[in-house]
């Protein structure tokens, strides 16, 4: 009788550990169209406003000298066609680099974060050793590093260049105008940076692209034009008095206007106009007003203002960002995937007990 001997059982292989995943190869990988386009774009931007800053405003200037040096009552010449290009280059570009936290948005709520939430893709990461935390903190830091340096550095350009042409172009915009303001400053970089947070927090709230987009730049929308409303009254404003005769003083980002009265009290205009008008004369002395006074920021209040709003737009960026964590944490946490299993697990009964036959 011939007895076979059973093999040895082998030992379990021993279980490797899960390696982590690296977030930014795997980030810039995923997202490495987005990531060329806005390099070309960041390139094309500081090409065109390096060159206004540049040859373009030195050939405006030099013909805007020509136009004003004319005799108009004989024929001259001048460069007409520097003048056209160089309003045409700074329009674009100040338009281009207004656009830009529009465009982060509309990439972050669509295509970051609202396609690989409706995809299932985010998920797919967060089995493989990924925390929807850590998930969503790289997804941030990382693209918000990008759009600081980008942004960064098409605003410093675009602020060079508009300084190169004040006092040589005659029709230079002033520094009050809304989009040459906010696109030379670091509120342009504020705005991107709320931009993103925003498409996060909307992401994770629709888990839908479209929706996601769409809402994400209704929320960026708001926030510029809050802060173009609030950006005035963040730093105190300079109050000039004048005459009823000479009327209102003039010059400087205007906060309010109005009257004064022999108390002191500040009222407002009912716009009649100087007191050269006989009706203006006499509404004025019965309402009992002796001046005009106008508050209003100088040139030297430009970067005070600029700083204040770019740190108010900076706080609620930060807001964005920690209601965002906490709506991912509400719908993936501990209570969460308790509230999931408890609804998948399918319901059990006690069998009956079978009867005898």
């Amino acid at each position: 009788m011939t007895t076979t001997t059973a093999p040895a059982p082998t030992a379990p292989a021993a279980r490797r550990p899960a390696v982590r995943p690296r977030l930014v190869p795997w980030l810039l990988r995923l997202h490495r169209p987005a990531l060329y386009v806005w390099a070309a774009l960041v390139l094309v931007l500081a090409a065109a406003l390096a060159w206004l800053w540049g040859p373009l405003t030195d050939t405006a200037a030099a013909a805007w000298r020509q136009y004003d040096a004319c005799d108009m009552n004989r024929r001259c010449s001048y460069d007409q066609d520097a003048i056209l290009r160089y309003k045409d280059v700074y329009g674009y570009t100040t338009f281009a680099v207004t656009a830009l936290p529009f465009v982060v948005a509309a990439w972050s709520g669509a295509a970051l974060f609202g396609r690989e939430l409706e995809n299932g893709t985010a998920r797919l990461a967060w089995v493989q050793s990924v925390s929807p935390a850590r998930w969503l903190a790289a997804k941030l830091a990382l693209p918000a590093l990008l759009v600081t340096a980008g942004t960064g550095v098409l605003v410093t350009l675009h602020h060079l260049a508009w300084t190169a042409g004040r006092g040589r172009i005659d029709t230079a915009k002033p520094w009050t105008d809304d989009l040459t303001l906010h696109a030379g400053g670091p509120t342009t970089v504020a705005f991107a940076l709320a931009g993103l947070a925003a498409g996060a927090l909307v992401a994770l709230l629709s888990r839908r692209a479209l929706p996601a987009l769409a809402l994400t730049l209704c929320v960026t929308g708001a926030v510029r034009a809050a802060a173009s409303w609030a950006l005035p009254h963040l730093w105190p404003a300079v109050t000039h008095r004048s005459s009823l005769t000479t009327g209102y003083a003039s010059g400087g980002l205007e906060v309010e206007h109005g009257l004064i009265t022999t108390g002191g009290a500040h009222i407002a205009d009912p716009g009649c106009g100087p007191t050269t008008i006989e009706e203006c004369r006499r509404l004025y002395s019965g309402l009992d007003a002796t001046a005009f006074y106008t508050k209003t920021h100088p040139y030297s209040h430009y970067w005070p203002l600029q700083l204040t709003t770019a740190a108010a737009v900076l706080a609620l960026t930060g807001l964005f960002t920690v209601a965002a964590f906490r709506v991912l944490r509400r719908t993936t946490g501990p209570a969460a995937r308790t509230a999931a299993n408890t609804a998948a697990k399918p319901a059990t009964g006690t069998p009956a007990r079978a009867g005898k036959a």
